[in-house]
């Protein structure tokens, strides 16, 4: 599909990619997707080839966009039970189960969630980046469970993208996770304020760093049920989304989750205080006990409000009905 667009002179010295998301919101280009475009070689300037995306346009100039057949999907489509909560043409919400990877990265080229996505859509996925593929703008941890929304166009794509990297700031976005905590809060609540970044021997790991080092991070956080002096259940609000937020600022305040074997190895003699039952239910349970139990947000095309609830699966259940029975051992 090729399209013309005349640069009028209140558009000069705009660059050339900003200059073409303009002139495109009816096709729902994204920005990221034009600047492919252009340094693919599919934009031209009075017939002559652009491919510098800062490139400023001059009055008078006539734009030329082609925009080729959307691609095959790779990685390919696998035909992977979803629990859908939600879908229109623009998104779909899933119940992510534990265990499910949600991209293809090096170990895990299939049985993604991604490959699920693909084979699920089919053709109603948009050209996302000139590929058809689903749009992943959040992700949950492997082995965290819950809500999870994947754009299925390139203007739910923008939108949402756009809403995922304000983080609830100035547009609607709520997030509320479940996580079964070490030891109980000395207050209701409470937020931990501190910056993250890579662990300084461990690169697969996350750590509390310097904020000239790190990203800032910011998790809100209340108690919803105690079990004894040993464990809890606490809301977690995410005021913004960072790898292994919740997990690595928990464990930073003493309270790291159950079941997390990276973050939370430091409090494995605390296993001995539970009950019977909640021993036998933790060592069950294979992964950190976290939740993603609320997602809402404003529907990035038509503006409708949408909240969406997940309660705790089966094994998160388990383990909660075991810890509200009567515990033994010392207190805290």
């Amino acid at each position: 599909m090729r399209s013309l667009h005349s640069v009028t002179p209140d558009r000069a010295g705009e660059r050339l990619d900003r200059f073409l998301v303009a002139q495109s919101e009816g096709q729902a280009l994204s920005r990221t997707r034009l600047k492919a475009l252009i340094e693919s070689g599919y934009v031209r300037i009075d017939g002559a080839r652009a491919t510098e995306p800062s490139l400023c346009v001059r009055a008078g100039q006539v734009v030329s966009l082609e925009v080729p057949p959307v691609a095959d999907p790779l990685p390919r489509g696998e035909a992977i039970a979803l629990d859908i909560v939600y879908e229109d043409a623009h998104l779909l919400v899933i119940d992510k189960p534990a265990g499910l990877v949600v991209h293809p990265a090096a170990g895990h080229d299939s049985g993604t969630l991604v490959n699920a996505l693909i084979a699920h859509c089919g053709e109603s996925l948009s050209g996302i980046g000139g590929v058809r593929r689903p749009g992943i703008v959040h992700r949950l941890d492997k082995d965290t469970s819950g809500l999870l929304v994947v754009a299925k166009s390139d203007a739910a794509h923008q939108g949402l993208a756009r809403l995922f990297a304000d983080h609830g700031r100035t547009l609607q976005l709520d997030r509320e996770y479940l996580a079964f905590c070490w030891c109980v809060p000395d207050r209701a609540s409470g937020s931990v304020v501190a910056s993250l970044g890579r662990h300084s021997r461990d690169r697969e790991r996350f750590a509390v760093v310097a904020a000239s080092k790190g990203r800032h991070a910011v998790t809100h956080w209340r108690i919803v049920e105690a079990y004894g002096a040993e464990a809890s259940l606490l809301a977690c609000r995410l005021e913004t989304g960072r790898t292994h937020q919740i997990r690595v600022h928990m464990a930073h305040i003493g309270h790291a989750l159950l079941g997390d074997r990276v973050y939370g190895s430091g409090f494995k003699s605390k296993a001995a205080r539970l009950s019977a039952p909640a021993q036998q239910a933790l060592a069950g349970l294979s992964r950190q006990a976290l939740h993603a139990a609320v997602l809402g947000f404003a529907h990035p095309v038509t503006g409708e409000p949408l909240r969406f609830e997940s309660a705790l699966p089966p094994d998160l259940e388990a383990l909660r009905d075991a810890l509200a029975g009567p515990t033994v051992g010392a207190s805290r």
